[in-house]
């Protein structure tokens, strides 16, 4: 019911359900600019994000602002076309850095599909696993990767994590060509 994003963050503030709220620091709402064209959807805050209240600013966070730079995209621009808003599914950080767990993401994808309503991207870019799962309903991020499907009545785009990049270096190719679609789209 949350009407603007001030009551949804507050509604998400106030969520008493999920246990994950009591181990973390903070809640992680959002970065970037609400009036964007794309919506990045990631999975859960990490140590860093806990710290800073903000999503993906650790190295993946760092990886993932150059990856968007590469395609004039970023997350400061107040530039609707070359900004980008980014969340995750669980706003707050799960225990050692855990996936968070099949009935935490449930309970938390109705606030994502609000957030979606509110922000109303043209397009959405879903970073991992678990955000795959939330929103497509399967995994296998590999095998998911830069093929587009839809949700929400929007294109959606899974991509691998910039986490995932950082561990496995070959996957940037497959990284750069999803990035290049995501790019195209935003052209047409």
């Amino acid at each position: 019911a949350a009407a603007n994003l001030v009551d949804l963050k507050q509604a998400l503030a106030s969520y008493p359900h999920c246990k994950l709220k009591q181990g973390a620091r903070s809640l992680v709402f959002a970065d970037g600019n609400p009036a964007a064209r794309v919506m990045i959807i990631g999975e859960a805050p990490g140590r860093d994000e806990d710290l800073a209240c903000r999503p993906f600013v650790g190295r993946a966070g760092q990886l993932l602002d150059k990856m968007l730079a590469a395609i004039t995209l970023d997350r400061t621009s107040s530039d609707s076309a070359q900004s980008v808003y980014i969340t995750n599914i669980v706003p707050w950080r799960p225990p050692q850095n855990r996936d968070p767990r099949p009935e935490e993401i449930a309970m938390m994808v109705p606030f994502v599909a609000r957030h979606v309503a509110l922000i109303n991207p043209e397009v959405i870019v879903l970073m991992g696993n678990v955000s795959c799962q939330a929103v497509l309903g399967t995994r296998g991020i590999t095998r998911l990767r830069g093929i587009w499907a839809e949700a929400w009545e929007r294109p959606v785009l899974p991509m691998l994590h910039p986490a995932y990049l950082l561990r496995k270096a070959e996957a940037k190719r497959e990284a750069w060509a999803d990035l290049l679609a995501l790019r195209a789209r935003l052209v047409v």
